[in-house]
């Protein structure tokens, strides 16, 4: 994960060597400056991988247990009310880390970008199977694969990549079983191996960096 951090801010150095000249020492010093930025900013992600890991697992155990009852919570209700909660939380959480570190490096970018997308095409999605009264989970599974894995490509972080695959192929069972229950467990496993187990590590990450 480092080595791939260091190439990338090594370019960006390079090109504002072009414009200022620095010595051996301070150019290392600004290397190491982005690349120690750089692991602060991917490692507060771990909140949202919990947030997130918990409340759709949550949707998903709520949808799986109502699905005989009311046609609301059989069309998606609790993926409507963990995706506002969600937003909410992770909203007033950004807020306060946007205060806290004004300094962005070059990834967050990127990332925001990349996770913004995958939001904006879930809700649509989710809206979409909600008007036609059809189930969203296998699309979900399939798209949430997709941010995940290239996150984790991105900031070489191992954990995340197997968590994307286990999505995809989390996905293709789903489709291949087609029974409720084996929809549930597939889905909660791959949450857990792909969203809570990366963001406990990223947590105790982040930890080890505020105890340095």
């Amino acid at each position: 994960m480092h080595g791939s951090i260091g190439i990338h801010y090594v370019c960006i150095v390079n090109k504002f060597m072009m414009n200022t000249e620095l010595s051996p020492q301070e150019s290392l010093r600004l290397i190491e400056g982005m690349i120690g930025q750089a692991r602060r900013s991917f490692s507060r992600m771990s909140f949202y991988f919990l947030l997130w890991g918990v409340l759709l697992i949550a949707a998903m155990v709520v949808t799986y247990l109502l699905r005989d009852g009311s046609e609301g919570w059989q069309n998606g209700a609790a993926w409507g009310i963990a995706g506002a909660l969600g937003g909410i939380l992770s909203s007033i959480h950004g807020a306060r880390e946007s205060r806290r570190e004004r300094v962005l490096n070059p990834m967050d970018g990127t990332i925001t970008a990349l996770w913004g997308s995958f939001v904006i095409t879930m809700v649509l999605l989710i809206a979409f199977s909600v008007v036609n009264r059809v189930d969203a989970t296998v699309a979900i599974t399939l798209l949430t694969g997709l941010p995940t894995f290239l996150t984790g490509r991105i900031m070489r972080f191992v954990p995340l990549q197997v968590g994307g695959v286990l999505f995809w192929m989390a996905g293709v069972a789903m489709l291949v079983l087609n029974a409720p229950l084996a929809t549930l467990v597939l889905y909660c496993a791959s949450m857990v191996m792909g969203y809570i187990i990366p963001g406990i590590l990223l947590k105790r990450y982040e930890d080890g960096l505020r105890a340095a």
